[in-house]
């Protein structure tokens, strides 16, 4: 008994072209992507990976990953807008469950509860919604230092009143030992400009190479045809 095996791949360039085609616009598009985010507050960049099947599985082989690199750190006029120096990520908790951000833009509501600008409360590096002890006068009473410590200055006591560290930890949702919290600061995105147009110029090249073996074998196509129905 003999066994015959293999793996046999063979296809026709425009399905190859098409294919390419569709792989090199998804990667356009995250780099328009990252070029979109250049001013937001808190994006991180996505840099796309490319799988070494994707020639054969187009867009299936495409994936992205975070660029955790820390972005430009501006000062804001607003005492709570928090910014991390160092890798990291506050922890606030969402409608679907604890989400991490680096948009550090926080505000208060009016019983001292500590939120994003979309109202998620702000959690404790105890995973609990941060309170202030006492409601200030003046967000510039509200002190957090560079460990993520949040105090309010109490009128009544002239003294500063612990409210709890902010809850500062990794992608892994491990606990960063030193943030470098920056108050009255806003980070920026990560997101180098002059880097992305570099990037996007042979993503363009590649795809009018394709779309020029496309148009190849589009019309080399159309002659077989077209001879096909004279020979009848």
């Amino acid at each position: 008994m003999q066994i015959n095996g293999g793996v046999r791949f063979c296809e026709h360039g425009m399905k190859a072209s098409i294919r390419a085609m569709h792989v090199q616009t998804e990667l356009i598009g995250m780099i328009n992507e990252n070029i979109a985010g250049f001013d937001k507050v808190g994006f991180q960049r996505r840099e796309p990976v490319v799988s070494s099947m994707t020639e054969y599985i187009g867009v299936h082989g495409l994936s992205t990953t975070i660029d955790d690199q820390v972005g430009r750190i501006m000062v804001s006029d607003n005492p709570l807008d928090i910014a991390l120096a160092n890798k990291g990520y506050f922890q606030v908790l969402s409608p679907n469950g604890v989400k991490l951000t680096r948009d550090g833009r926080f505000k208060l509501d009016k019983e001292g509860n500590l939120l994003t600008l979309e109202d998620f409360p702000v959690l404790s590096d105890a995973g609990m919604p941060i309170k202030l002890p006492v409601l200030p006068d003046n967000i510039e009473n509200v002190k957090v230092d560079s460990k993520g410590k949040v105090s309010v200055y109490n009128k009544y006591t002239n003294k500063l009143t612990d409210a709890g560290y902010l809850g500062v930890v990794d992608s892994n949702g491990i606990a960063v030992l030193n943030p470098d919290v920056k108050q009255g600061y806003n980070e920026y995105s990560n997101v180098a400009l002059q880097n992305e147009f570099l990037k996007v110029k042979p993503v363009v090249n590649n795809f009018e190479a394709n779309r020029q073996i496309f148009l190849i074998e589009s019309n080399n196509l159309q002659k077989v045809i077209s001879q096909l129905g004279s020979a009848n």
